[in-house]
């Protein structure tokens, strides 16, 4: 079984040491410290195909805390003003990482896009400063201090008569189906959260739901919150500004996607993200 994708990055992230500024710059400043290449905030890889690192300078860094032998590691502080990179060298890019420095990365990107959608203070609008060492804004104005949220999102398989439910959007590249997945909604539970999102994109009613596993997911900065819910039948009506289409599959022609054959038939998502995860669980013996 893989693990999930952008998780067990392995190091210690450091808390304690986040509110002593001497202390981090002088973590910064040792020999062995080192800093995360980023273009924007995709990662850089080296031709050993891992990320590339390279000595901490001047300007705004964030700590990510302690890696292997007690490593300093830290990340850029850039300012992003829109789109970075290229999404599908990007992907290709997370593909080839080893699963750790995969989730090192993406708490990287997600850190660094959230100091740039709070550069200003939700409270009285002026301007934020870094502090805790990049884990945390202070405003300029009336002293708020803000730290970084994840965003909770449900992404799941209703299961039906030993098949399950798959959807597709429109940006999806040709012929690929993932699991359904939506925002959890303020009063909400998880499980609430479900039923709701199966009904309002493809008309399907849910009972029971059952949780699988959770997922960091950097894009912006969300937590994928995998579960598999029972559906009480099988009759779609799509919602077709969220789903360009929707496909219940057999473990057979599941098995068959996941072992990419050619006549399988969908794609299935990426390695690196939690509906394989869905579908490996939902494939594993019972």
């Amino acid at each position: 079984m893989s693990r999930v994708g952008f998780t067990g990055a392995g190091i210690d992230r450091g808390d304690h040491l986040r509110l002593d500024e001497a202390r981090v710059r002088d973590l910064a400043a040792s020999p062995g410290a080192r800093l995360m290449r980023l273009d924007g905030m995709d990662p850089v890889l080296g031709e050993d195909m891992r990320l590339a690192w390279e000595r901490p300078g001047e300007g705004g860094v964030i700590f990510l805390g302690l890696g292997e032998g007690g490593v300093p590691l830290f990340a850029p502080l850039p300012r992003i003003d829109g789109p970075s990179g290229n999404p599908r060298l990007l992907w290709s890019l997370i593909a080839a990482l080893p699963p750790e420095e995969a989730a090192l990365w993406g708490a990287a990107r997600s850190l660094i896009g959230w100091h740039n959608r709070t550069r200003f203070c939700g409270t009285c609008g002026s301007v934020t400063e870094p502090f805790r060492a990049g884990w945390g804004r202070r405003c300029t104005g009336c002293g708020a201090d803000h730290f970084p949220r994840v965003d909770p999102v449900v992404i799941m398989l209703a299961e039906h008569r030993d098949r399950i439910l798959l959807g597709r959007q429109p940006s999806f590249p040709p012929g690929r189906y993932s699991a359904l997945a939506g925002f959890v909604e303020p009063g909400e539970s998880i499980e609430e959260a479900v039923a709701r999102e199966l009904f309002e994109e493809a008309g399907v009613r849910a009972g029971a739901v059952h949780y699988v596993a959770s997922q960091p997911w950097p894009f912006p900065g969300s937590l994928m919150i995998a579960c598999i819910a029972e559906a009480e039948g099988d009759a779609l009506t799509l919602d077709t500004k969220e789903l360009e289409d929707a496909i219940w599959v057999s473990r057979a022609e599941a098995a068959a996607a996941m072992a990419g054959e050619a006549g399988a038939p969908f794609i299935a998502p990426p390695r690196f993200a939690i509906a394989h995860t869905l579908l490996e669980r939902w494939l594993k013996p019972r």
